[in-house]
């Protein structure tokens, strides 16, 4: 099941998931405390259902040949037998068996729904169709990095639908709801790499939103985001733009080979002239890319819906300067 998740995994993401092995060949890696709490519970309710499937089977074969009907002469039209005893049987029976799923599902539902005091928080927003993740320090990437021991609150918002933010690796899924926040918490148990999904269908390319989490011993995740924080400080102009192009899920609607998606495609863009849906034209210059990228709606090409949200507060000047100049070179 592993091999078939990873190999999902490349066909929507060029990044390879490293997944680590789960003691249970039938889920998926088992990455963080609340794996702890959910897999047992899981397999106490799946060997339930099989203890009783396969005791239903058996005793409908048995009563289906015992109790086969020869004649109904016998029998006046409608008769029913009844026993009390059997009633009581099979509703007392059960009872502590579904209490004990009860019990032990609610314990973890209250852990689960209680976030810790001292958990690293981290912003998390949706988009169509990408995941971006904002660190206390104010650095941004297209992927969750955390320490490994480390409780771990996310705080999440859409900007445009719903989304579900999906860490099957850690049991856990929490909806993504513009206009509003909501959380969930974790701790990874071990390093590695691990697949987060878009759990709610969120539109035409919601198979491809997809990215990792990557669990760091403690001492390399702050070496981790010392360094990224530096890297974007120091990255040329282009080479920053095209990684906003990447982080910022541009790709679902704006091609680099002339291809029509959602939004106009960027090969050749820069320097022409773009029809508007009010009649007018405009320049495609630095001037109309920044408001473009802070206010999207304020000049709808021609052919093209609404559709894009604005990165106002989202990106920087450095960053929208990026953009542009990774424009400039799609010739």
């Amino acid at each position: 099941m592993m091999k078939l998740l990873a190999l999902f995994m490349s066909a929507d993401e060029p990044a390879t998931v490293k997944l680590p092995e789960s003691p249970f060949y039938w889920l998926p890696a088992h990455g963080s405390t609340t794996a702890d709490q959910v897999d047992p519970l899981f397999n106490y309710i799946y060997w339930v259902s099989v203890l009783c499937t396969l005791t239903l089977a058996v005793l409908v074969v048995y009563f289906v040949v015992k109790y086969r009907a020869k004649s109904r002469k016998d029998k006046p039209e409608g008769s029913m037998d009844h026993h009390t005893g059997l009633e009581l049987i099979w509703s007392t029976v059960p009872l502590p068996v579904v209490l004990a799923m009860f019990a032990w599902g609610f314990q973890g539902f209250v852990t689960l729904r209680t976030t810790p005091k001292d958990a690293y928080e981290i912003r998390v927003t949706g988009q169509k169709w990408k995941w971006l993740f904002t660190y206390p320090n104010g650095y941004t990437d297209d992927e969750l990095h955390v320490p490994v021991g480390q409780k771990v609150r996310t705080v999440m918002t859409s900007v445009d639908v719903v989304h579900s933010f999906g860490l099957p690796a850690f049991r856990t899924k929490e909806d993504v709801v513009p206009g509003r926040y909501t959380e969930l918490w974790f701790e990874p148990t071990q390093a590695g790499e691990y697949p987060v999904f878009c759990d709610q269908y969120c539109g035409t390319s919601h198979s491809g939103m997809i990215t990792k989490v990557v669990a760091h011993e403690r001492a390399d995740f702050d070496k981790w985001l010392k360094d990224a924080e530096i890297k974007i400080d120091q990255m040329p102009p282009v080479e920053l733009g095209k990684k906003m192009y990447s982080q910022n899920g541009c790709g679902a609607c704006h091609s680099l080979d002339g291809t029509t998606k959602t939004g106009p495609t960027w090969k050749g863009l820069f320097g022409s002239t773009a029809p508007l849906a009010d009649g007018t034209s405009v320049v495609v210059d630095e001037n109309y890319v920044r408001e473009s990228i802070l206010e999207p709606q304020a000049k709808i090409v021609k052919g093209f819906p609404p559709a894009m949200p604005t990165f106002k507060g989202k990106l920087s000047d450095k960053k929208i300067e990026g953009l542009i100049a990774f424009i400039k070179e799609q010739k």
